[in-house]
């Protein structure tokens, strides 16, 4: 009975298990990034526009801003730039991937 309590309850080290949660990490951050990007982009495409709307206020700028927020966080969901694969095949090599069975 004593014997199986070490291969049941296997514990590991903080570090270990930071590392093993690495590749997630990495791959959640690489596409916060890409949406990061793209709002980058909605906004500087926004700024240059040609003349001012009629109803153009704080608080619509602000609503707009939010809009772009929220649909470059779909866009990265749904479109495939290639920023977050490329970034997560360049920092993805020093990250230990888990093992299917712990």
């Amino acid at each position: 009975m004593n014997d199986i309590i070490p291969v049941i309850a296997n514990p590991i080290s903080p570090e270990l298990a930071q590392r093993r949660r690495a590749p997630e990490d990495l791959q959640a951050v690489a596409e916060q990034f890409e949406a990061i990007f793209i709002q980058t982009l909605l906004k500087q495409a926004r700024q240059s526009k040609l003349a001012d709307d009629i109803l153009g206020s704080s608080a619509g700028d602000k609503y707009t801003e939010m809009l772009e927020k929220e649909r470059a966080k779909s866009m990265a969901q749904n479109m495939n730039l290639g920023i977050a694969e490329a970034l997560v095949k360049q920092f993805g090599s020093g990250v230990v991937s888990s093992p299917k069975n712990d």
